[in-house]
């Protein structure tokens, strides 16, 4: 019991929640009390993600019965009964909130706003082709929110925007497995017959285009150079790289269904992150 509920929370999808850490990392304020206080809204909002989650496969159970993964969670598979889900997911959200109310009350805020839509996404919005795209989108730029909050700086509109496409990349790729299951005769979602899957193609090689566009003329804004140096620009390599490995990843080997997968599995993928990282760190600081 302990382990499907555990399954259930879907914990390998919290590498999602990184993306709190942004305004942490690209502040370049790493003491102690601001790695605790994100730290601290990393956990809460991956409680209330657990909880969306849950409440998600209540509402898509019927779907993921049919789907060649996602069968064998929990409720798909009747390892947990609906009414358990219910009271687990009422339970991760009350916790979360209560949680962020003593933390910041920001964060409560964000989190309220998070499972509202969330709420409105698993009954009825993620049918809506595009909505349900740009509602993916805008629950990381929710999670750059939640991070600024905890260390009380935000960071510019250009990450904010560069996580609002690359999301929305990331979504479309994952969109693109749906079709190519409904190929094989097996609808999976109720709304990716609306979904062609050249526009796909082609929308994910132009994103992937303005997503280079933007971390340029980000590392080139005037606040970056005076803040960090005029050399950020060099770590576009790795931007370049990930990029196209993840293409590569959903166009030739059709691997995109599983974003989270594909990031705790794909060791290239990996190392450019982490070379990135590094980089970003490196020219920073030395420059």
């Amino acid at each position: 019991m302990i382990k499907n509920i555990i399954k259930l929370f879907r914990i390998e999808q919290y590498i999602k929640n990184f993306f709190i850490f942004a305004p942490l990392f690209f502040s370049f304020q790493f003491t102690f009390t601001n790695f605790i206080s994100a730290l601290l809204a990393f956990l809460l909002f991956s409680l209330m993600a657990s909880s969306v989650y849950i409440l998600n496969d209540i509402f898509d159970v019927k779907e993921d019965v049919l789907h060649p993964n996602k069968k064998i969670r929990p409720i798909a598979s009747n390892l947990i009964t609906t009414n358990t889900a219910y009271f687990l997911s009422i339970l991760l959200a009350i916790i979360a909130l209560m949680g962020s109310y003593i933390l910041n009350i920001n964060i409560f805020y964000v989190l309220i706003i998070y499972l509202s839509i969330n709420i409105l996404y698993s009954a009825k919005l993620k049918y809506i082709p595009i909505i349900d795209i740009i509602i993916i989108a805008f629950g990381f730029v929710l999670r750059l929110f939640v991070g600024g909050y905890a260390i009380n700086e935000m960071i510019t509109n250009w990450i904010i925007a560069l996580t609002f496409i690359l999301s929305i990349f990331i979504a479309l790729a994952k969109r693109r497995e749906d079709i190519q299951l409904l190929l094989d005769g097996k609808e999976t979602r109720r709304n990716i017959r609306f979904y062609n899957i050249e526009i796909l193609n082609q929308s994910l090689k132009l994103l992937s285009v303005l997503i280079i566009l933007i971390y340029l003329l980000f590392t080139l804004s005037p606040e970056v150079i005076i803040k960090f140096t005029d050399k950020i620009y060099m770590t576009i390599i790795f931007v370049i790289i990930g990029l196209y490995r993840y293409l590569y990843l959903t166009l030739v080997k059709n691997h995109s269904g599983d974003p989270t997968k594909i990031f705790l599995t794909d060791r290239i993928l990996q190392t450019t992150i982490i070379a990135w990282l590094l980089s970003f760190y490196y020219i920073a600081k030395a420059m």
